[in-house]
């Protein structure tokens, strides 16, 4: 689709309109925002496309239409696949060496597992290797509970950190701002950072990675365009 339209403008209820026609969603549900802050971040992408539209340059716009088409139907269930990332938190599985990657892993993480246990009165089971070790069960529930607690909204960009970082305690962490969304991106990036320095700089993993944290950063500023 080519651009057609002239003015974009923010409508009262929060949509969006492209010369007085209200943008829809790709189910065909009119695009309508909760906050008035996200309602003109989301119409600022429609502002800024020239030419063609090119989805990967409106993530916020992506992300609106995934709250509402694919999440809001049913959250209880998609709430409940965030919440088994809680069964294998990147948090929880630590290397065995060297000592200097051991030590950067826990100043990371564990300040991460000190808040969630306090936050929420679970314990974890933290281990050494990849081989998966159960959580307890107390744990699994109420990090599961405390994501259902979320909104479609929140759930949208609250899905893209905890795939990314492969951690529900740090998305819970963001959501809840114990921690900023730079201390979140750089304790997930613990391991790959690691890497990076014993081993050099590859082009298509550092292409991936700002792939990654444009995505992260989007997911970011939708969250915070909510609480304004």
């Amino acid at each position: 689709m080519k651009r057609f339209w002239t003015e974009v403008a923010v409508v009262p209820g929060f949509g969006i309109t492209l010369d007085a026609r209200p943008v829809r969603t790709p189910g065909r549900t009119p695009l309508e925002l909760p906050t008035r802050a996200l309602a003109e971040a989301v119409a600022d992408e429609w502002r800024r496309v020239e030419g063609e539209v090119d989805p990967r340059a409106m993530p916020l716009t992506g992300l609106a239409n995934a709250a509402i088409d694919r999440i809001a139907p049913d959250p209880v269930a998609f709430a409940a696949g965030l919440a088994r990332y809680g069964e294998s938190d990147l948090t929880c599985y630590r290397a065995d060496g060297p000592a200097a990657l051991v030590a950067r892993q826990a100043a990371a993480w564990d300040k991460l597992l000190d808040w969630a246990r306090g936050r929420y009165d679970v314990h974890f089971a933290v281990t050494q290797g990849v081989m998966h070790v159960p959580q307890p069960t107390a744990t699994i529930a109420r990090l599961g509970d405390a994501i259902a607690a979320r909104d479609p909204f929140e759930l949208a960009p609250l899905s893209i950190v905890t795939t990314i970082t492969g951690s529900l305690v740090m998305a819970l962490a963001l959501a809840e701002r114990a921690f900023d969304a730079d201390a979140i991106w750089t304790a997930a990036q613990v391991d790959e950072d690691w890497q990076t320095e014993q081993w050099g700089e590859d082009t298509l993993a550092t292409q991936a990675r700002d792939a990654r944290r444009a995505e992260f950063d989007a997911a970011v500023r939708f969250l915070d365009a909510l609480r304004d």
